[in-house]
């Protein structure tokens, strides 16, 4: 593999230029315009993160290893970049007008955000461990300014502060387990890391693997790192919960990949048994997520809660990469995509109903008889929430099977998972989405079937209808015209597999 020293470096560092120097541009385009500029500034933005996918979905690449082998430029980078761009160019259409953001504070805010994509950027390319622990600060810093920049409402600055305080101490924890493993390794590069740890004191690598994970875990809001998300997801402004819920899941997650294929994957047996650790916490996050759900009748915690569980299916996927195979990394990859239409999804119908001008509600309760009052957005609602749950033939159903069956293929396999067999791990799974339609069918009976108070006719922007339908039409079709082994998966995940596992 290829290591280009600084200067080589930078042509094939372009899109994280380009996207800091955009950031810097709309702050000073907004201070220029003294406050007046809040269009413009949310134009520079979306303007920028068009541009910036754009760069990064034409790149051609050979597994390069830039900065002296800090950062990896490959197909599965470039992969997660535009699913990240993507999801921070719908942030910022959503965030044009809603009113929960200062229209004073606007360059502020798509700074911001700017910047907290460039952090999510740099964590799913990094190949050391000192540049993942920069990038989820950069990431974390702006998004916990993010949570919190409604100053005006206490629930707002409530969240900031609890995500600030939770991901101050899971950085602390985790930098504390990357000196271990930097003491233990002699070295922080993420490539081959376990098999520099052979010899080391078993008891040091699990408890520094652990440390770390929990770092990763707080990103990826799995248990017991996720305390943070619901409170956070309810307090913050509606757009910044639905881009954290999205692009900070997928960046955790290719983290998590990363670390763990790149690092630990080849010598898993001999050094740490970390996908039975890694299915325990699927388990325990899944299961969490789906029974603490059930209880939530504001639709921001349930959402929350959803989103807690899905990442514990996620992390079946990370358990069933152990001895060193690449197969569930595609089926991951199509979740993260399927996963971000219908969430998104889902949250922006919440974002635009608890507007006062239309239901002015967060409550599953306010949602009663929404099908007479705006059939359109009931329909579309109860569409996100069955491909959430699973059912078929939605995306989402397609994705939880490409996800299971690649567990069940690898536990079957000569040699299993590392030597184990996690087939009980898909029955967990597929008795936690039983469990969850329990909590997505409440909306959907709320909406459909349950007489509301209020009959009049509730108004959909006609800009936001166009938004739900390029949401919908991904939900309603992806899993008929594409699966996770179409070329445009599958390269992505064969990059990983060709450039990782360098001692």
């Amino acid at each position: 593999m290829q290591s280009l020293s600084n200067l080589e470096s930078l042509t094939h560092f372009v899109p994280e230029l380009a996207l800091a120097s955009f950031a810097v541009v709309v702050l000073i385009a907004d201070l220029l315009a003294r406050g007046r500029g809040s269009q413009m500034a949310a134009a520079l933005a979306l303007l920028s993160l068009v541009v910036v996918g754009a760069i990064v979905a034409a790149e051609t690449h050979d597994g390069e290893l830039l900065f002296m082998g800090m950062v990896r430029h490959d197909a599965f980078s470039q992969f997660l970049k535009v699913l990240i761009a993507v999801c921070g160019a719908t942030t910022v259409v959503v965030s044009w007008r809603a009113p929960e953001i200062d229209g004073k504070m606007k360059g502020e805010y798509y700074t911001l955000l700017l910047f907290a994509i460039f952090g999510m950027f740099l964590m799913v390319s990094a190949a050391n461990l000192v540049l993942v622990y920069i990038a989820v600060e950069m990431a974390s810093i702006s998004s916990y300014l993010l949570a919190g920049f409604v100053t005006s409402r206490t629930r707002s600055s409530e969240a900031a502060f609890k995500y600030v305080i939770y991901g101050s101490v899971a950085s602390g924890v985790m930098l504390f387990g990357i000196s271990l493993l930097f003491g233990m390794a002699g070295g922080a590069d993420i490539a081959g890391m376990s098999s520099r740890l052979v010899g080391a004191p078993n008891v040091g690598v699990v408890l520094a693997l652990v440390l770390v994970f929990a770092g990763i875990g707080y990103k990826i809001a799995s248990v017991p790192f996720h305390m943070w998300s619901p409170d956070v997801y309810e307090g913050s402004p509606l757009p910044v919960t639905a881009f954290l819920s999205v692009a900070s899941k997928a960046a955790g997650f290719g983290l998590a990949i990363r670390f763990f294929y790149d690092g630990w994957a080849s010598a898993s047996a001999s050094v740490a048994d970390w996908p039975t650790f890694v299915a325990l916490v699927s388990v325990l996050t899944m299961t969490v997520g789906n029974f603490a759900a059930i209880g939530q009748r504001n639709l921001k915690r349930l959402l929350a809660y959803s989103s807690i569980a899905h990442g514990g299916y996620l992390l079946m996927g990370v358990a069933a990469m152990g001895g060193g195979s690449s197969e569930p990394i595609a089926p991951m990859l199509f979740y993260l995509v399927v996963y971000l239409f219908m969430n998104l999804g889902a949250f922006y119908i919440v974002l635009h109903l608890s507007h006062p001008s239309r239901l002015g509600s967060e409550t599953i309760d306010g949602y009663r008889g929404l099908v007479r009052r705006n059939p359109w957005l009931a329909v579309s609602m109860s569409v996100f929430l069955f491909s959430l749950i699973g059912l078929p033939p939605f995306a989402g159903f397609w994705g939880k099977l490409y996800l299971f069956k690649s567990v069940i293929d690898r536990s079957l396999a000569p040699g299993g998972i590392a030597g184990h067999n996690f087939t009980w791990l898909v029955v967990v799974g597929l008795l936690n989405s039983a469990v969850s339609l329990y909590y997505y069918f409440s909306v959907v009976k709320a909406m459909l079937l349950d007489a509301g108070e209020e009959e009049g006719q509730v108004r959909a922007h006609p800009a936001f209808a166009v938004l739900l339908l390029l949401l919908l039409i991904p939900t309603l079709l992806l899993g008929f015209v594409t699966t996770s082994d179409d070329p445009w998966v599958r390269d992505a995940s064969l990059s990983a597999a060709s450039t990782s596992l360098v001692p």
